[in-house]
């Protein structure tokens, strides 16, 4: 009885943490680059059974990854908005070391820098990307490929970086931002395009969030009545035992 008590507490302590990352998918359904976080928890209980050895003791299952699929692009028009069309990243660098992210949503900064939205140097191929200051936002061009040209001279071109494989071990670090592991280097991608005057929206379905929520909530539900009912039937044999 112990023993599945212990479990049941586990699955419920799963659920509780798998809501929480639904609810902060569903909080970033419109926050530009953004990656779902994914967890198959609530799955593998419901298909045990509330109250089953659905997960081990140590709540070893309470993992989550995140979903990299490609986010819907939203046209803007704007000159300083990239999209990423593919598998790949832009690079911030900060003085922690560089970040990896899928939000374009760019600006020029007092030195004719382009930063992201926080200020942050957004890398170039060969270090951070100054916009002439004769040359105005409209005559910003960015080619597929990422070479950005100002007001028809050369003003360098975005560091793109993959991490093919590898890329389900990347770390969350805010911001639609992502840090790798170290000894973890990037690859150049392949057949990544770039579109200027559009950004990448959330990947997240609100629809799909919204049942596993509903799925997450009852199964919570029945974890809480089977531990009740555990609680009740140890009282009961307590006061059998006691006279």
């Amino acid at each position: 009885m112990p023993e599945i008590a212990a479990q049941t507490s586990v699955a419920i302590s799963g659920l509780t943490r798998e809501y929480d990352i639904i609810a902060h998918n569903l909080a970033n359904v419109g926050t530009v680059g953004y990656k779902r976080r994914c967890n198959t928890f609530s799955e593998s209980l419901a298909s045990q059974g509330a109250g089953t050895k659905a997960v081990s003791a140590d709540g070893s299952e309470l993992y989550s990854t995140f979903d990299f699929t490609q986010g819907s692009l939203v046209e803007t028009g704007r000159k300083m908005d990239f999209a990423l069309c593919g598998k790949g990243f832009f690079v911030i660098e900060t003085p922690q070391g560089p970040l990896y992210t899928r939000n374009g949503m760019f600006r020029l900064n007092e030195n004719g820098q382009i930063v992201d939205s926080m200020g942050r140097t957004v890398a170039g191929q060969s270090g951070p990307i100054s916009i002439p200051s004769g040359a105005g936002l409209s005559q910003i061009s960015v080619s597929a490929d990422g070479e950005i040209t100002a007001a028809g001279a050369s003003a360098g071109k975005f560091r793109l970086v993959d991490f093919k494989d590898n890329e389900s071990e990347l770390i969350a670090d805010g911001f639609s931002c992502f840090q790798s592991p170290e000894n973890m280097e990037p690859e150049p991608p392949e057949n990544l395009i770039v579109k200027q005057g559009a950004y990448e929206g959330s990947n997240v379905q609100m629809v799909e969030e919204l049942v596993d929520m509903i799925m997450v909530s009852r199964l919570y539900a029945a974890n809480m009545k089977f531990m009740s009912a555990g609680k009740e039937t140890s009282k009961s044999l307590l006061s059998l035992a006691m006279g």
